[in-house]
Formats: structure tokens, C-alpha cells, sequence
């Protein structure tokens, strides 16, 4: 019979009831009702695997570290997790729950039966979650001799529940032996094959959870998205009117290809250094990741796959110097990551830079001049949106419960907020003021027949910069702002404009 139970996040609990039979077609007795009931913690009452939770986190914080991990492993599984552990700063109250395995154990523990903490994770880690929770009457774990798991688990259980019934949850094949001993058996999130097969010997109750597409989950993990911003590497070959050039077309594209991938290994490597920041955050939280919609080693695989690709076009399609200026765009971003984003002031200069290199990159590319009032527009210009993305997630993040948890985390304290918005404001300025200059300057008049064109720019500019601000100011800027001009229709009209200006301006010259 199959029940299904609405859970707090609006997934559901579906519960498959099985009674196995014996060889004369008779059903065996029903369990106790209030049995013991033992619960795994990765994968089953977690989105995730506390090894690598506690791995990531020693190598946000210590990354030297890592060079002992293999040390640590060949005295075997149970010491690495205490190792980690021990060098892991987790906050229980972040990790990604599986909010219906936490609806079905409430309900459990409201009528009365004891529930258990069985996990491999390490005793440190396990009792930390465990004195979060609050619904737990006994820890078993890991105790950096024994890894808790698979037969060494089961003994554990049936030492603790002196060899009498008990229940068992778990997600794995690793947990089957404990299912063929358990009276009941409960599986998280299984595949077909590993429910039908513990349905042979077991009671069965399946719980499921909700999750994503993969093609889904893998295009919000690599950011794709975010790819757009890498149309500024085609910027250079339009300015310089070079578009009809069919080979520096396909360079550009070969560019932007390359730098995609590239740039979506340092958004995985900043979402895996990043992950207990962003389960605090109201929107990043939702990142694939930071929801455990993805196993770390999945990730893990990803970035290096992305990254080899990103890399190997540019090393054998593209010149060497922008080969270098790739590698620039990469360290840069790890260093972000690892400790630049959380100096004050600093962070939003080297999103800004970062912005910048791209067109300098995609200058390189398809072998170009760029002006050096243009990469000075750039510059301020991205400085201003770098300051409106600070700005609004700080804002954010301020207005959830007073919590100025996040804001610390990135080096700010909530009276600087109306500060960063007057410089924001002000740098998009000085960029429009900076075009302005460069209208008056000998160079316009080589590539425009019709300079005095170029004035109508000002005032779009002028609207968009100053549109911005507004959205971010009243609170509706909930993105990255150069992601956000992609869906916003005013942009897209202001873009408009300023390609039919430029073409009028440069009249028969393209």
C-alpha cells in the first residue's frame, strides 16, 4: 500500500509498504510499533557527506593542510574524518537538511520512540549535529579507530539496542546489511535497483526528496547564466570595427568559449570555499551546491574538467598572451575566493579588474588595439556595478532577522552600506564623464565619420547608470547586475540605442 505525506518544504513522503513472505505464502508477524529507531547521516538525514564537508572546510581555512591528508589517510578512514573534523569549522545549523527525513523523524520522536544517530562521520561532527537537532537520545559514530559503516555499523546497533527489533534509515548499498537485520527498513532517495533489492528481505518505507534535473543542476552549478558576461571579450573586435572579419569572428568565439569554461571551474571552486557563507545567505543558499543538489566529488570533477577545456582552446587555438591572460583572470578569482572577497574595498576593485580583463583578453584575441579611454570607461563602470552587486546582497543579507553575520564575512558593517551606494553612484559617473572626454579625443574622428553622434550616447548612459541605482536602492536588484541587464527590457532598448548610434556615427566606415 503507498501513502503519500505533503512534507514542511512541499516535497513529499512517499511511504511503500512490503511485507515480505515466507516460503509457504504466509505474512511474517508485523514489528513492534515503537522500536528503536537508528538514522544515517549522510545522504539520508543530510544532502551530503560530512567527509568532504569537513575536507572543504580545512582547505578554505588551511590549505597547507592538504598535503597531509594522505598521511592521514593511510592510518585509515576513521583518523582522516577526526583529522578533518578537528580542522573543520562547521556550523550545524547551515548544513542542507532533508526536510522531509527531518518532517518524518518529528514525527516519530512525537510518538514516542527513540531515535538514534548512527553514522560514519566522525563522533566530533555526529554529536555537534546531534545536540543541534534535539531529537536524538544516543550518538553512534566514528571514533578515528573504527569508521562506522557497513558491518562495523551494524554491530555498533545491535550492541547498542541489546540485539533486540529496531528500524534502520540509510540511502546506500553499504547499509544493506543492516536493512536484512533491521524489522523495518527506511531508504532515502533510492534508485530502483537498491529499493527492489532491500524489498526482497525487508519491510520497506521509502522517503523521497526533492531535487532537480541533472542538466538543470549542472547548468545553475557551472553558472552558464553567467556566461554573458563573457560577450564583453567580443567587445574590442566591434569597437574596432572588424566584426566582418570572419577569422577574428571565430578567434573571439574560440575566446569566449574558452573563457566560459575557465570562468565556470572558479565559480565551482568559489561556490565549494564559499558553501557555509552561502547557506546564510536568502539567495545563494539556493545554489546547487550550498542546497547539496550536488556531491562535492561531482563538483569537484566538474571544475576540473571545465578547466582543462577552458585551458586546452586557448593553449592550442589561441595566442600565448591570451593564454596568460586567462591564467591572470584564474589566479585572480581563486584569490578572490580564498581571501579577497572579505577585505572591504578590495573586493569590489578586483570585480571590477575582472570585468576589465575581459576585454583586454578579448582584445588580445583577435589581435586588436583597444583605447586606453575605453579600458578607463570600463574600468569605473565596473567598478559602479561591482559596488551595486556588494551593495545589494549586503542589503539583503542585513534585512534577514537583523543576522550581520554575512555582512562581516565580507568585511563590511551595516552603517557602510549608504557609503559604498554614494561611491557606486559615483564611479558609474566618472565612467559617462570619462566617454565624454573621449569623444573630444583625435582618436574618435579615425574611426567615425560622425563624432558629434557620440554625444546622444551621454544621456542613455546617464539613464541607465542612474536606473540602476534606483533598482538597487529600492531594494529590487536581487542579482548580479550585469546578469540582471540580460532579462531587463529597458536595457535591451538602451542597448539598442546605442548600437543604432554607433552605426550612424560611424556611418560607411564598418
Amino acid at each position: 500500500m503507498n501513502t503519500a505525506q505533503e512534507s514542511a518544504d512541499g516535497g513529499y513522503v512517499i511511504k511503500q509498504e512490503s511485507t515480505p513472505k515466507n516460503s509457504g505464502g504466509v505474512a511474517l508477524q508485523q514489528a513492534p510499533p515503537l522500536e528503536p529507531l537508528y538514522v544515517d547521516l549522510d545522504g539520508t538525514l543530510l544532502a551530503g557527506d560530512m567527509l568532504w564537508e569537513t575536507f572543504i572546510s580545512m582547505i578554505r581555512t588551511q590549505p597547507l593542510l592538504f598535503f597531509l591528508v594522505p598521511l592521514w589517510l593511510m592510518k585509515g578512514k576513521a583518523f582522516l574524518k577526526q583529522q578533518l573534523a578537528s580542522h573543520a569549522h562547521i556550523d550545524p545549523a547551515y548544513l542542507p537538511y532533508r526536510q522531509p527525513v527531518m518532517a518524518y523523524l518529528m514525527e516519530q520522536r512525537q510518538k514516542g520512540r527513540q531515535i538514534v544517530l548512527a553514522t560514519a562521520s566522525d563522533q566530533r561532527i555526529a554529536e555537534s549535529i546531534a545536540q543541534h537537532l534535539g531529537i536524538f537520545s544516543a550518538v553512534l559514530a566514528s571514533d578515528g579507530v573504527v569508521n562506522l559503516k557497513g558491518s562495523a555499523k551494524l554491530s555498533a546497533i545491535l550492541a547498542h539496542a541489546k540485539n533486540s527489533a529496531f528500524e534502520y534509515a540509510g540511502d546506500t548499498w553499504a547499509d544493506l546489511a543492516i536493512w536484512q537485520r533491521a524489522s523495518r527498513a527506511i531508504i532515502v532517495q533510492p534508485s530502483r535497483r537498491l529499493q527492489a533489492r532491500v524489498k526482497q528481505t525487508s519491510t520497506t518505507e521509502v522517503i523521497t526528496c526533492p531535487q532537480q534535473s541533472g542538466f538543470r543542476t549542472l547548468a545553475r552549478m557551472l553558472r552558464v547564466h553567467q556566461w554573458a558576461k563573457n560577450v564583453l571579450l567580443l567587445v574590442p573586435l566591434l569597437l574596432a570595427h572588424k566584426i566582418a572579419d570572419l577569422g577574428r569572428l571565430l578567434s573571439a568565439s574560440l575566446a569566449f568559449i574558452s573563457f566560459s569554461l575557465a570562468a565556470s571551474a572558479a565559480y565551482i571552486a568559489n561556490d565549494l570555499l564559499d558553501v557555509q557563507n552561502d547557506r546564510q545567505h536568502p539567495q545563494k543558499r539556493r545554489r546547487p551546491l550550498a542546497a547539496g543538489f550536488v556531491p562535492i566529488p561531482i563538483a569537484l570533477a566538474s571544475a576540473l574538467l571545465a578547466f582543462a577545456l577552458g585551458f586546452g582552446i586557448a593553449g592550442a587555438l589561441l595566442p600565448r598572451l591570451f593564454l596568460g591572460f586567462l591564467g591572470l583572470y584564474w589566479i585572480t578569482t581563486v584569490a578572490y575566493s580564498f581571501a579577497l572577497k572579505r577585505v572591504a574595498i578590495l573586493d569590489v576593485v578586483v570585480l571590477a579588474g575582472l570585468y576589465t580583463l575581459r576585454v583586454v583578453a578579448g582584445a588580445v584575441a583577435v589581435d586588436v588595439l583597444i583605447s586606453p579611454w575605453f579600458l578607463a570607461f570600463s574600468m569605473f563602470l565596473f567598478l559602479s556595478l561591482a559596488f551595486v552587486k556588494r551593495y545589494a546582497e549586503l542589503r539583503m543579507a542585513e534585512g534577514v532577522g537583523g543576522d550581520e553575520t554575512f555582512l562581516a564575512a565580507r568585511g563590511y558593517q551595516a552603517e557602510d552600506l549608504d557609503l559604498l551606494r554614494s561611491i557606486g553612484a559615483a564611479s558609474g559617473y566618472v565612467a559617462i564623464a570619462v566617454f565624454a572626454l573621449y569623444i573630444n579625443s583625435p582618436e574618435v574622428h579615425l574611426l567615425y565619420r560622425q563624432p558629434a553622434i557620440l554625444w546622444l550616447l551621454v544621456p542613455l548612459l546617464l539613464y541607465w547608470v542612474t536606473r540602476i541605482w534606483f533598482l538597487t536602492h529600492r531594494g529590487c536588484m536581487h542579482d548580479d547586475p550585469v546578469v540582471f541587464a540580460l532579462t531587463d527590457f529597458h536595457s535591451y532598448v538602451v542597448v539598442g540605442l546605442i548600437c543604432v548610434l554607433l552605426f550612424a556615427a560611424a556611418a560607411l566606415k564598418l
